[in-house]
This record gives C-alpha cells, structure tokens and sequence, in this order.
C-alpha cells in the first residue's frame, strides 16, 4: 500500500500534559528532582506524532516509534502545561521522519522550548505486527 499519498510532509500532530508527582524524573527514577521527566518527554511527542498519522490511515494499519534524537533543553516543575508537537518531514513509504518540539506553558501560552529534535515512526498492519510479537512468546 503506498501511503505517500495519505500522509504528506507538513502532517501536523499535538498533545499535552500536566506535570504532576506520576510524570516527574523523581517518579520515573531517569532523576531525583521533581520536574518534568525526559522519558514522559518522549512519550508526549511520540503520542503527538502518533496522533498526526491515527485518523488518516486505513482500518488496521498504525504507526510504531523506531528512533528518538531529541535534546531536552529545560525543566518544568509541577503544575506546568506541556505541549508537544511533531511535524512530518518526510515520508519515505512507510518510514516517517518527524521535526518534533515540546513546549511548557502559563496560561495557556507557549512559555519555552523545553526540547526539540526528530522522531521516526514505520507504518505497520497491526495484525501482523501483534502477530509477530506473540510468536516470541514461542
């Protein structure tokens, strides 16, 4: 299936969070302190990339995260929003290239760049993929 068609350069994709005790560096065990952790970091572009490409593609294909190189700039204590977006730059079949930048905000208004970088996803049927992975268990 070519999904150059379906999803072309310039897909856009957001999500967002609070920084609360559960998503904290200190929680996660990446970091002592309590601010918002790099692992959550890298949740929140890649369900923001995730969400670009989900309603686009047909009934029982998705996207699956392969590569994260991202640089994570500032903390953001708790009670900050974190937004998060990711760009498609290129889509090369079923490879997918993501220009990503997550931002905290105070009311409501991008307030820094708390991390940028790129993230790539591959396009799978997820029978296949879920097929695949239960055959480890073998």
């Amino acid at each position: 299936m070519d999904f150059t068609e379906i999803l072309k350069p310039g897909l856009r994709g957001e999500s967002s969070t609070v920084v609360d005790d559960t998503n904290t560096a200190a929680s996660w065990g990446s970091g002592g302190l309590p601010v918002y952790s790099t692992p959550c970091v890298v949740a929140l572009l890649e369900n923001a990339c995730f969400r670009a490409t989900k309603a686009l593609l047909p009934e029982g294909w998705s996207t699956v995260g392969t590569e994260v190189n991202i640089s994570h700039l500032a903390p953001s204590p708790r009670g900050r929003t974190i937004r998060a977006f990711g760009e498609l730059l290129e889509n090369n079949g079923r490879h997918l290239v993501f220009k990503v930048q997550v931002y905290d905000e105070i009311d409501g208004k991008q307030n820094q760049l708390i991390a940028e970088g790129t993230h790539g996803r591959f396009i799978i049927n997820s029978k296949k993929f879920l097929d695949k992975a239960e055959d480890k268990r073998e």
